[in-house]
């Protein structure tokens, strides 16, 4: 079984919790609903998680609820825990290179802070 773990900035914000607050109910609902998909499936189906093509190890989680869709990126660490890190509501085709660059900055604060513990 997997285990996801949200990111927590150094001076312990959690940017997808905040986003998830910022959900109406059932948004987020269908979050958490895709989000124990992922931990308990054996096999995940990519229509919920998917790695990010030509980026390197980020992976979406994807959630549609009533035509909006919503991402989460991050990455994997280790065999079974998967870091979240950013969130956002997609309303182009591509992922924005900027969130892109905002899950990369922070899945490198990520490794360096559990390299130095």
């Amino acid at each position: 079984m997997r285990e996801i773990l949200f990111y927590k900035t150094e001076s312990g914000k959690c940017p997808v919790e905040d986003f998830l607050e910022s959900l109406s109910s059932k948004q987020a609902q269908k979050v958490v609903w895709v989000l124990s998909l992922i931990e308990e499936l054996p096999v995940i189906p990519s229509k919920y998680f998917k790695k990010l093509v030509n980026i390197d190890d980020l992976w979406e989680v994807r959630v549609n609820h009533s035509g909006e869709i919503f991402r989460l990126l991050g990455f994997i660490d280790g065999s079974q825990l998967i870091v979240l890190n950013h969130a956002f509501q997609k309303k182009t085709q591509k992922t924005p290179r900027t969130a892109i660059q905002v899950a990369q900055k922070r899945k490198q604060e990520y490794l360096n802070r559990r390299k130095a513990e």
